[in-house]
């Protein structure tokens, strides 16, 4: 078979950029229409309910914003400081880190023969990037890059809380409530059918346990709404 026609195409490749984007789209989802629906249980007017779910928006985006830029660039310091303990390692003892990455391909099964040979190549080629592909798991796709993190959060959760709230502002008040947790809802099948499909898993069990929480939380929230029952 043909290099050009035999095409793999792992499904592990997607599982980062498709955690972030689905989490923060389910996320924005939930939270924006748990407290709409939450709001709407304490009879507030259309204004209150629409402007405490525009709030909602904008705080949950920069705390994800926020959150994700704080945990990525943790990982990114983690990363150069792994990096420059690993350059000074080669440059003290090159033989020694020479041997080491040559253990690693024989512990993969490679005979230790042809493992020295490879540790030698890739040696000269970029020492430093062996070690750090093969000794510490790191490589250029899986890099740590804060503000791109930082952005693509914000930005998923925005377009999830966006249904939510356009819903609210376009249905008729007296049945906005109804209609936005149905829509909600539906938001929230598609989000999890999708995450499920191109993570290879069956996409009707991927909407069902998404649904599932949304339905919950925002069950809860209407709960302490009519909790304290009072109008705004």
């Amino acid at each position: 078979m043909s290099a050009a026609r035999h095409r793999e195409n792992h499904r592990s490749q997607h599982i980062g950029w498709l955690r972030a984007a689905v989490l923060g789209a389910n996320d924005g989802a939930i939270s924006t229409a748990s407290l709409v629906v939450g709001v709407a249980a304490t009879h507030a007017t259309a204004q209150t309910i629409l402007v405490a779910g525009l709030a909602g928006l904008t705080a949950g985006a920069m705390s994800m914003a926020a959150g994700e830029y704080v945990s990525v660039s943790s990982q990114s310091d983690t990363e150069r400081a792994d990096l420059a303990l690993e350059e000074r390692e080669l440059s003290d003892d090159v033989g020694f880190e020479r041997k080491e990455l040559a253990d690693i391909y024989v512990a993969r099964g490679v005979t230790p023969e042809l493992a020295a040979q490879v540790a030698d190549q890739l040696m000269q080629h970029d020492a430093l990037g062996a070690h750090a592909r093969d000794e510490l798991g790191m490589t250029e796709e899986q890099a740590a890059r804060p503000l791109q993190a930082a952005l693509a959060s914000a930005g998923s959760f925005s377009v999830g809380a966006a249904v939510p709230l356009l819903v609210l502002w376009l249905a008729p008040i007296a049945h906005a409530i109804p209609i936005v947790v149905g829509a909600t809802l539906c938001e929230l099948a598609v989000l999890g059918a999708l995450a499920a499909k191109v993570g290879g898993a069956r996409p009707l069990i991927g909407a069902a346990r998404v649904m599932f929480w949304g339905s919950l939380a925002m069950a809860v929230t209407a709960g302490v709404g009519l909790l304290f029952n009072v109008a705004v």
